[in-house]
């Protein structure tokens, strides 16, 4: 069987498409997969360099998120059949858990497909069967592909933890990448007031037909929070999507209204950062962290995208074998929205 795996941690070239690992086989309540797509996410640049406590059996498989066609049933699986097309939610909640707990709430934290544990971007994956969604013979196994992880992390951020009302502003920070375009899109569903601030005219451009109702280029504007600031009638902004982090984070708090969140996504400029408090206590500002979601939460936005209301924008369409040059456009920014490869 082939997958992209790599034996070591470190840049991209470690990344290789190993044609000889065994066929997987599936236990009670899985179901084995014949993948059609796979998506990138930044998460797997972090795992392919690894960090300090991460321990993964090698090689490892690559990638959160994909989709595929249903291959073969474990026993006491009834609620899928051979041939079903099928998309994933990447996080694999402990059954034990769930037993312990109750609700997957009290079990965030559990691993993420091609983080902790295998991922998807081989020729065939079993997963546990509440993992897998059917889908309509409308959407294709990329834009599946395309949803899971930063679909469901843009959900659960905007509307779980960070409670977003219709008629509320929302400021996301970047106009590209898989997070940010959920983001406007969900935002805009729910009825808010969309603003955006990207890093050049062509991401500026492509964001707005998504429902950004104002986008500031920062190219023309560096100080984008006190263009934010002027753009919002000095009010600022309900809500601040950051998934920058280090480079970003005090901007988005002064773009913040009295009262306002900052929702933290992500850390790709870094996760360490200095924080004057005068801003926190003197505008009420509250800072939440989210990552990932429920099956409700992957649920909810798969029919959303069923339903046309949310679209996953692919950017860029690689056959699995040029996982690098994958790796590369992510790296680079090179690419609005999804990478998405496809296997074959």
């Amino acid at each position: 069987m082939r997958a992209a795996v790599f034996h070591e941690h470190g840049p991209r070239d470690v990344l290789q498409i190993a044609a000889d690992l065994p066929m997987p086989t599936p236990g009670p309540g899985e179901v084995r997969l014949k993948m059609g797509a796979a998506a990138l996410n930044r998460l797997d640049l972090f795992v392919r360099e690894g960090w300090k406590g991460l321990d993964l059996a090698l090689p490892h498989i690559t990638c959160a998120d994909g989709a595929g066609t249903v291959d073969l049933l474990g026993p006491g699986v009834t609620q899928f059949a051979p041939g079903d097309r099928v998309g994933i939610n990447p996080t694999i909640t402990d059954p034990d858990c769930l037993l312990m707990e109750g609700t997957e709430d009290a079990c965030l934290g559990s691993p993420i497909l091609g983080e902790h544990v295998p991922g998807v971007a081989a020729e065939y994956v079993v997963l546990p069967a509440r993992n897998l969604i059917k889908l309509p013979d409308h959407i294709s196994v990329a834009a599946a592909a395309a949803v899971g992880l930063v679909f469901v992390t843009a959900w659960h951020s905007l509307i779980v933890r960070g409670g977003l009302q219709p008629g509320e502003s929302v400021l996301v920070v970047g106009a590209s990448g898989g997070v940010n375009t959920a983001s406007v899109q969900i935002a805009k569903a729910i009825g808010a007031r969309v603003y955006v601030v990207g890093s050049d005219a062509a991401k500026c451009a492509q964001v707005e037909p998504l429902g950004a109702d104002v986008v500031i280029n920062r190219e023309d504007d560096p100080n984008w929070s006190k263009a934010i600031y002027s753009a919002t009638r000095k009010r600022g902004v309900d809500v601040v999507v950051d998934n920058v982090g280090a480079a970003t984070l005090f901007d988005s708090i002064r773009a913040a209204a009295k009262g306002g969140r900052i929702l933290i996504v992500g850390n790709t400029s870094g996760p360490k950062v200095e924080l004057d408090l005068r801003y926190l206590f003197t505008k009420h500002l509250t800072i939440i962290g989210s990552s990932m979601g429920t099956t409700q939460d992957y649920r909810r936005v798969m029919g959303l995208v069923f339903d046309g209301v949310l679209n996953p924008v692919i950017g860029a369409r690689l056959p699995l074998e040029e996982i690098r040059e994958g790796h590369r456009l992510l790296e680079a920014g090179e690419v609005f929205g999804k990478i998405v490869l496809e296997i074959a």
